[in-house]
């Protein structure tokens, strides 16, 4: 894992040097433009706007050509969690070990600041994104909007929102995990392989392992409410246990919550199988780094 920490470190300072750059040029109104960086500039893993990279690199494709886009997602995974933090949703006092966004500037300024993460993304990608033939750009802006949108996260929310205090069907959870988590997941991975023309095969392969890690990271999350530390994960652990969602755990036990956690790792990783070993070390690592993490 040594090598996958040292990738992730440096991936994860290029991003941030970047999400610094485009949110510094915001200014005014002053609340606005310190709320949203003090939302996205707090921590966090990541992990979307890397694997837009991971996928150019897998294809010797200059990163650069991602970049944008890579903040841009980051942006949007951002607003949802600044959202997602409202005392309307789950009510989080403390996200990544600080304040969450509303307990800092309020509750209405929480709510524009996450309005102006979401529609500022889409500014980076069509002002800043360079060297992506315009067809490409509209179909990966057409994606972003449908994967952010409702046939994806907001989705995904509502269901998990409808489904508080009541036994809801393992259909119901995954669609749950596939949309709220998965697509956010899944759309980075599906953008460096539309940038990189990939051929059907290999976008599928990428698809599959983008699937397989997106669930996986939501059962982890489950896993981590019942077992993880406050110290560690930076917020409240039993949110879902006090709102009464169904989870993993909660339909098949914690135990075997793991075993499954396992087994969708190991498929992840074998649909990789037909790229070259050297060239999928990171993804087989992160998968890996996935299933054993604590925050």
């Amino acid at each position: 894992m040594k090598m996958l920490k040292n990738y992730l470190k440096t991936k994860r300072e290029l991003v941030d040097s970047n999400i610094e750059y485009h949110l510094n040029k915001l200014e005014y109104p002053n609340v606005i433009a310190e709320g949203m960086r003090y939302s996205v500039l707090n921590g966090g893993k990541r992990l979307r706007p890397i694997l837009l990279l991971m996928v150019l690199e897998l294809f010797d494709k200059k990163i650069d050509l991602g970049l944008p886009i890579a903040v841009a997602i980051e942006m949007i995974h951002s607003y949802s969690l600044v959202h997602d933090d409202l005392p309307a949703l789950d009510n989080d006092d403390y996200r990544r070990g600080k304040l969450t966004t509303h307990k800092k500037f309020g509750e209405a300024e929480a709510i524009l600041i996450g309005d102006a993460l979401l529609t500022h993304s889409f500014s980076v990608i069509t002002d800043e994104t360079k060297g992506v033939a315009s067809d490409k750009l509209v179909k990966i802006i057409g994606m972003v909007s449908r994967y952010a949108g409702i046939n994806g996260m907001i989705g995904g929310q509502t269901v998990d929102i409808e489904s508080e205090k009541k036994k809801v069907s393992l259909e119901t959870l995954k669609y749950i995990h596939e949309n709220k988590t998965g697509k956010l997941i899944k759309l980075p991975v599906e953008i460096g392989a539309i940038i990189s023309e990939a051929t059907e095969e290999e976008y599928k392969a990428l698809e599959n392992y983008a699937d397989g890690i997106g669930l996986a990271f939501q059962i982890k999350d489950d896993i981590l409410d019942i077992e993880g530390d406050f110290e560690k994960i930076g917020k409240p652990i039993g949110s879902d246990l006090e709102l009464e969602k169904t989870t993993y755990p909660s339909i098949f036990g914690i135990e075997k919550s793991k075993e499954i956690l396992k087994e969708v790792i190991s498929g992840a990783k074998r649909s990789l199988n037909i790229f070259p070993d050297e060239k999928i070390k990171v993804f087989l690592e992160l998968a890996d780094y996935i299933g054993i993490r604590e925050n």
